[in-house]
């Protein structure tokens, strides 16, 4: 079963190339896990048209998710020189307003955790930390499995077998974004703001497999759609928005597209998101399925492993095309 959910429609901000002018975007779909035989066929149009999708009926336990935000918000409520002290991001720990290191920065803070070990401030917030962490990848393998499914394309567990492998490369953050009562004085730093909007976190593509998020009731959630506009995506505190991400664009070979996106800070409620990045070992090589190719369909891209493609994220900017790098000559990025 799939509905739609009402969206705000905003005019463009950040250009970016776009591939289409699809212009009939009427809301977000839900897709319902209750049901696979139609959520199987659902994603895939989801992957294919926006790269972003809600999902329902997901199987994670409320009182979880409730207990783990929480911790989440008693640990960003602690004294700055508490945090301060917790454990700075390299890359993984706390920070704030810096996002990186190369320059991009955000009204926000946020702990960036990996995916062998979960350390936080207290043993009961790590606990819980492991725990949604499991709950979340089984979502995640579900979520590929119907993919493939929905893709024609075996066996099963094509793609979910990368991230239930014990070397698979986990990213679990939380983010914080206090409420931003005057959007001009974002760190003194006119390249978060855009008019009046303030930046919490700037455009981008995530780079792994597929993400999973959630937050609490405020808003701010923004993806970008290929008619160039942003839509603002409405918070939803008891489902969780899936994202396609720049592996599963290659693996499909384009079909399916890599969703930009970004966050805006409220002026008034301040939001909490939790984000589940599931990626591949490091060592996994990268490329087109070859089930899912054409007969004489060609390769967008050239073969790379996660190691590699994880390393150029590190030296780019938010904002870049890191598929770019990865795509052959002879099929110029559109």
């Amino acid at each position: 079963m799939v509905m739609m959910s009402q969206v705000e429609k905003k005019p463009v901000v950040d250009i970016f190339p776009t591939k289409s002018n699809k212009t009939n975007f009427t809301g977000i779909p839900v897709i319902d896990l209750s049901r696979p035989e139609d959520a199987k066929n659902l994603i895939v149009n989801a992957c294919q048209d926006y790269g972003f999708f809600k999902v329902i009926n997901h199987g994670v336990s409320p009182l979880l998710v409730s207990e783990l935000e929480n911790e989440a918000v008693e640990f960003f409520n602690m004294r700055q020189y508490e945090k301060d002290q917790y454990c700075p991001p390299n890359p993984f720990g706390y920070g704030r307003n810096k996002i990186g290191t190369n320059g991009d920065v955000g009204w926000i803070e946020y702990l960036l955790l990996t995916s062998t070990n979960f350390p936080t401030n207290s043993k009961i917030f790590s606990s819980l930390t492991n725990e949604y962490v499991k709950e979340v990848r089984k979502l995640g393998c579900t979520i590929l499995e119907l993919m493939a499914e929905g893709l024609k394309i075996e066996p099963k567990n094509v793609l979910s077998r990368m991230l239930s492998d014990e070397k698979a490369d986990t990213v679990f953050r939380l983010n914080h974004y206090p409420p931003c009562l005057d959007p001009n004085s974002n760190l003194n730093n006119k390249s978060m703001s855009h008019g009046r909007t303030s930046i919490g976190f700037g455009e981008h593509t995530d780079p792994q497999l597929i993400s999973i998020a959630r937050s609490n009731a405020a808003s701010g959630f923004q993806i970008y759609l290929e008619d160039g506009t942003w839509v603002g995506v409405p918070p939803d505190e008891t489902s969780y928005f899936i994202n396609v991400d720049d592996l599963l664009e290659v693996m499909t070979n384009g079909r399916f597209r890599s969703v930009r996106h970004r966050v805006v800070a409220d002026s008034f409620k301040s939001r909490v998101s939790m984000i589940y990045f599931g990626g591949p070992p490091l060592m996994e090589k990268i490329s087109p399925l070859g089930s899912l190719m054409e007969p004489g369909e060609e390769s967008l891209y050239n073969e790379f492993t996660w190691f590699e493609y994880k390393s150029c994220t590190y030296k780019t900017r938010l904002a870049d095309n890191r598929l770019s790098l990865f795509h052959k000559h002879s099929h110029p990025v559109h």
